[in-house]
């Protein structure tokens, strides 16, 4: 026999503490989920369908059968309408309910310990909890309660075995029964996402650290999928960062069809695994379209219908409605066992099938794969072997793509949602189509404007060279008679071998004419590129760098003079260096002597300088070098004066990767043609543009085809591509939307702490520091075979602070953190505090 322990009630010293503010300052949260035991957001399609008799019906599939499981965690982030609506009361009531009402078909050793908590209250909502004369200290219009009520029923031979748990908890609770973010700015008590999303992560690691108890756990959310939550955020955004398995309650009445679907929607656009949908039977049949159009991948319960009489327990109900639960709960275990089984499975499967670019397989054994579940904004949630996702900042903007925030990321989702059902794909040339048109247009009138008149689209960075190689070379061959008329109607006939001026240390890409473009290198070499000659006359930069509080110049040789003054080679900050006016300093008189030298010397037999190719400020795949800006400005002039078409490479360098739009600002000075890919979809989907000048295109108008620009992509301007564009485009330069832009649109604010960064630059393990605009790279000091691409000397650093939820790769000797336009600057330098200290015990590790 059973028997109900009389009803324990408890106000722990009745009395409010003052909480924490939340700080902007504050670091950022590193979340993690635990995967010992399921977790599972509970949603409905609407408010009023029943999330609560759900997970009431769950915790008692899973805690009064006989193979019981021992605890069961139900969280109610948000609760409004309190107290007369306590949603974490309702659970706790019923369950001990239907614990004795089941009494006859448990065992008699069964016990249960419930408990019912609540954590925070606006003044409003505490006050009927609050003892009379209780200090009332709030802060934010929020009080911290110790407040907890408990039950235990326990069988006669119960004994002293451990008890089973329900534990519910509310964390935040307002009285007026509104939406939450009404009822936060009705009651003053308005809380942050980063607070809640902390609190519920706490609540989460609840018993994770005791061993064999075998738990489960839902988060029960408020309203609807898209019901604000207390700051006014959407709950299916707020809540995103964790990615839990869903569960949605749908609607069986007339028109929950339509809601349900809109729900599920919202759901899978943001990225969440639907388990099942789960619904009462209104007598519509509304399961049976529902479930063809989920096209029966998710499963679809039905409820009995629940009484409508107010006076009623319930507990017939829940008897009838049990099976379903079961079948629920089978449901979401086995796909919470397939899930984990998945991300175990995940490495093995991935060394046995995948060919991973830039990887030597010998180092990269199963255990050292990293398994991404998702991304949420600048985060990976990666997968733990102790079986937990954790949160790691994706420090190398997955190979510089990355931009978007989380925000950015869902209405990217959306957007390119729609233009793949507006569109799918269609053919680009002679057509038009909006979003091709507003890419092109919003190109031309940014990282185009004032010099750019054309818009060619292609795939990717490395054919977007391609591309204006060919333009550079056709327009030199126009503007110096190359183009005779007997290739007019003959293809096959060559005209005079062209070559490029490029850099040493430049990189351009992977195809094999975008190779030919760039210096001999570990890239070009007869091991990866048997084919490359080198079809160019490489000239070496100078650079410059910060070491040691400074900001110091490095020559190459040929470029030392003794009429070089001393003052010319160091600078007080970045801005000195970036200066226009440093166009009338001696230096640039040596710079422009020095290049004419080196162009007289360039034999004709070789081939002519048809073009000039750069990377402008920055040579990213090169070891993240600062080329002197002053360098290439002096080495574009000589060019123009040539009359050499100048092509700047922006792949990496353009979409406020720098700090400015293009880095043609940077340079203060104008390409002919200039190429952008990278960051320019937010990071969502592959696609690039080459921009010219009305110049080059005219270089290919004629009265034959065979005259045109013969070179196209079968997606280009793909209209997913060029919506994911406008949107990035027009998000990174918006001040209303993205906080690090300044006030005049121009420039990012600096992310990255000068400070720290100097500190960094002093440190005696560190060769030399750049920072620039979302880019802070770090050279470690290194000889000999740890110096290079091919170095694996910073592999040890790079496994630590991805630990410390940094994602590195490095290149070589050199480690860089790259964050997005959007990324907050206490982001930024939470990382760049991790490298810090991670760096002060790589250098204790290196000398002994």
């Amino acid at each position: 026999m059973l028997r109900l322990s009389s009803l324990l009630l408890r106000h722990n010293r009745h009395r409010c503490h003052l909480t924490k503010p939340f700080s902007t300052t504050t670091n950022p949260l590193s979340l993690t989920v635990p995967l010992s035991h399921p977790i599972y957001l509970i949603w409905s399609s609407n408010t009023s369908l029943g999330k609560t008799l759900v997970s009431t019906g769950l915790a008692a599939s899973s805690l009064l059968p006989h193979r019981r499981r021992r605890s069961f965690l139900y969280l109610k982030p948000v609760q409004t309408g309190f107290p007369a609506d306590s949603d974490s009361g309702f659970v706790f009531s019923k369950l001990t309910s239907l614990a004795l009402r089941r009494r006859r078909l448990l065992s008699p050793h069964f016990s249960l310990l419930a408990s019912n908590h609540l954590l925070k209250a606006s003044a409003s909502a505490a006050a009927s909890l609050l003892a009379p004369g209780a200090p009332r200290i709030y802060d934010n219009g929020m009080c911290s309660l110790d407040w907890s009520e408990e039950r235990r029923v326990a069988g006669e031979n119960s004994g002293n075995d451990e008890p089973s748990e329900l534990v519910c908890k509310t964390m935040y609770a307002w009285g007026d029964a509104v939406s939450p973010h009404l009822a936060a700015e009705r009651e003053n008590g308005t809380i942050e996402d980063s607070a809640l999303l902390e609190t519920v992560q706490r609540c989460l690691e609840i018993g994770v650290e005791k061993e064999n108890m075998d738990h489960f756990c839902v988060v029960e959310t408020a309203g609807g999928v898209a019901s604000p939550g207390p700051s006014g955020s959407l709950q299916c955004d707020l809540y995103r960062p964790f990615r839990l398995p869903a569960i949605l309650v749908g609607d069986g009445r007339l028109g929950g069809i339509s809601g349900t679907i809109s729900a599920y929607e919202t759901l899978k656009l943001r990225g969440y695994d639907v388990v099942a949908v789960v619904l009462e039977d209104h007598g519509l049949v509304n399961e049976v379209p529902l479930a063809s159009y989920l096209r029966n991948s998710v499963p679809v319960l039905v409820l009995p219908p629940v009484p409508q009489d107010l006076s009623d327990d319930l507990m017939e109900w829940y008897d009838g409605a049990h099976s379903v639960f079961d079948s629920l709960m089978e449901i979401m275990l086995s796909a919470h066992s397939e899930r984990v089984k998945r991300l175990h499975d995940m490495p093995k499967r991935a060394v046995d099938v995948f060919w991973w670019p830039f990887t030597q397989h010998t180092f990269v054994p199963e255990g050292n794969v990293t398994v991404i579940d998702s991304r949420c904004g600048e985060n990976f949630a990666v997968f733990k072997n102790d079986d937990a996702i954790t949160e790691q900042f994706d420090a190398c903007a997955s190979w510089w793509t990355q931009g978007p925030d989380a925000t950015l990321q869902t209405e990217l989702a959306r957007d390119i949602g729609y233009a793949a059902a507006r569109f799918g794909h269609v053919m680009f040339p002679e057509n038009v189509y909006e979003p091709a048109l507003e890419c092109a247009e919003l190109l031309l009138e940014g990282v185009g404007k004032d010099w750019a008149s054309r818009t060619y689209f292609s795939d990717n960075g490395s054919t977007a060279i391609e591309i204006a190689l060919k333009m550079a070379f056709r327009k030199f061959s126009h503007d110096h008679g190359l183009l005779l008329e007997s290739l007019k109607d003959n293809s096959t006939e060559r005209c005079p071998e062209l070559v490029v001026l490029a850099l040493n240390g430049s990189y351009h890409g992977d195809t094999l004419g975008a190779m030919e473009a760039q210096a001999p290198s570990c890239y070009t070499g007869f091991l990866q590129q048997p084919w490359y000659k080198g079809r160019g006359f490489f000239l070496d930069p100078p650079t410059v760098f910060l070491s040691k509080n400074m900001w110091n110049l490095s020559l190459p040789e040929g470029l030392h003079s003794p009429d070089l003054n001393v003052k010319n080679m160091t600078f007080c900050s970045r801005d000195d260096i970036l200066n226009k006016s440093r166009d009338n300093s001696d230096l640039a008189v040596i710079y422009s002597s020095f290049i004419s030298h080196q162009l007289s010397k360039f034999p004709e037999s070789k081939g002519l300088i048809g073009a000039l190719i750069i990377e402008p400020v920055i040579h990213g795949a090169g070891g993240m070098h600062m080329v002197d800006p002053l360098f290439q400005r002096v080495l574009l002039n000589e060019c123009r004066n040539k009359n050499i078409p100048v092509i700047f490479d922006e792949v990496f360098t353009g979409f406020w990767r720098l700090g400015t739009e293009s880095a043609a600002e940077l340079l203060r000075c104008f390409p002919d043609i200039a190429c952008f890919g990278k960051l320019m979809t937010g990071g969502t989907i592959p696609l690039s543009a080459t921009l010219a000048t009305n110049a080059v295109f005219d270089s290919f108008i004629g009265d034959s085809k065979l005259k045109a620009l013969l070179h196209g992509h079968s997606y280009s301007a793909h209209a997913i591509g060029c919506t994911a564009a406008a949107k990035s485009i027009r998000w990174f330069k918006d001040s209303d939307r993205n906080p690090n832009i300044s006030s005049k649109g121009s420039l990012l604010r600096e992310l990255w702490d000068n400070k720290l960064v100097y500190q960094i630059s002093s440190h005696p393990g560190i060769k030399r520091v750049v920072v620039l605009g979302t880019l802070c790279a770090i050279e470690l000091q290194a000889q000999g075979c740890n110096a290079g691409y091919g170095s694996l000397y910073a592999s040890s650093l790079v496994k630590q602070l991805r630990e410390d939820g940094v994602y590195m790769r490095p290149l070589g000797n050199v480690i860089y953190l790259m964050c997005g336009p959007c990324t907050s600057p206490k982001i930024c330098n939470q990382a760049l505090r991790k490298v810090y200290r991670r760096l002060e015990e790589f250098s204790r590790s290196q000398q002994n």
